[in-house]
């Protein structure tokens, strides 16, 4: 049985974020990091909260927020008797919110039973990248061993998600890049899931039409608010299309590379994707049935965004190029070294990589199943 269901509202397009004005009575808590801070950003958000009892901001998130920062978060909301929690920023200070209204509302649900405090989340997304607004997904970070730890449930769905490109227009382009990737590449790896659907095949097309076409605009001017737009939309329906079907080996290298390496998530994502894709698609395989069942999904797609595709095999090699092209345009690393990491610590950290990559809890959902050895193959083309 196949199961699909969005439970965040979505608020897109120019002068959304006015609907934070409907917010009063309450006591409301900012979610952010510094920089949303310094750069005015959180001020412009603060305005529009106006009718609040209280507001009160949390800007100590970083990246790949660690578990000692989701438990002061909640110490935080509890001193502020929080009502509605806004999270402003990208990937981290999305993941850190929910993960910590998702604790606190646990919290008092052990206290209380089902009659604990009802919290409101509302994401205001800053990059065009992770989707995290609409995903039951949170990332945060072992603060002793640095492992990174998925949170998976429904209740971490935002309540309502607020995409206004007025948030994304200043972001520099190496981030538009970066973020941009990642949203091509949770498109496709959804698309081709081993529990894809015809729901989430729908929301990848369109992700993946979108992002072909406005991410390069976007990279090149930031202030084209109809590419920052289309590509907020990109970002949103990519992540509702993989929230419920999973990833792929694609997120479980990268994940991996992210941890060990700190390499930016969507970088990691646009490094491995050539190569995933050429894995998946191996349709010389004796009995690869599912290798031809995502060589046609990646021709189908490679139609879809405007790329000759007489063939699987045409469609595929058509598809890879196109994203090659798309990351050289973009100026990012081709290879492991191109990101600031010697062939020396590579080395010494490929046993780890493929241990991670492989227990990764999206490398479960890749449409050809993965060995050790698969994906060192993978890391050897990286590291060229």
């Amino acid at each position: 049985m196949k199961r699909f269901k969005l439970s965040t509202e979505v608020l897109f397009s120019e002068n959304a974020l006015d609907a934070l004005l409907d917010i009063k009575d309450v006591n409301a808590v900012l979610i952010t990091d510094q920089f949303m801070v310094d750069s005015g950003m959180a001020d412009m958000i603060l305005k529009k909260l106006r009718y609040c009892n209280k507001v009160s901001v949390f800007s100590d998130v970083i990246p790949d927020p660690p578990m000692d920062l989701i438990e002061k978060g909640i110490s935080f909301l509890e001193d502020k008797d929080c009502d509605v929690v806004i999270a402003l920023g990208g990937g981290s200070s999305i993941d850190a919110a929910k993960a910590i209204v998702y604790m606190t509302k646990e919290l008092h649900r052990a206290k209380h039973g089902e009659d604990g405090k009802r919290l409101k989340l509302i994401a205001l997304p800053t990059t065009s990248g992770t989707g995290s607004e609409v995903t039951q997904f949170a990332v945060v970070t072992d603060s002793e061993t640095g492992k990174k730890i998925p949170l998976i449930d429904e209740s971490l769905m935002p309540d309502l998600a607020i995409l206004d490109p007025e948030l994304v227009k200043s972001a520099p382009p190496f981030i538009t890049a970066d973020t941009g990737m990642d949203v091509i590449t949770h498109a496709l790896e959804a698309y081709v899931s081993e529990t894809a659907s015809d729901c989430s095949d729908c929301l990848a097309e369109k992700a993946c039409e979108l992002a072909f076409e406005y991410l390069p605009r976007a990279y090149r001017n930031g202030f084209d608010i109809k590419a920052r737009d289309k590509m907020h939309r990109a970002s949103c329906l990519a992540g509702m299309s993989f929230s419920l079907v999973n990833l792929g080996l694609n997120h479980g290298i990268a994940h991996a590379l992210g941890a060990i390496f700190h390499i930016p998530h969507g970088r990691a994502n646009g490094l491995v994707l050539p190569h995933v894709i050429a894995f998946n698609a191996d349709v010389k395989r004796e009995g690869a049935k599912h290798s031809n069942d995502s060589a046609k999904k990646y021709q189908k797609m490679a139609r879809i965004v405007g790329l000759p595709a007489a063939t699987p095999k045409v469609g595929v090699a058509n598809l890879i190029a196109e994203i090659v092209r798309l990351l050289k345009y973009m100026d990012r690393p081709m290879c492991i070294t191109e990101c600031g990491i010697s062939l020396e610590e590579f080395e010494a950290n490929r046993e780890e990589i493929i241990k991670r990559a492989l227990a990764d809890a999206c490398t479960v959902a890749n449409p050809r199943k993965v060995s050790a050895d698969d994906i060192s193959k993978i890391l050897d083309e990286i590291a060229k």
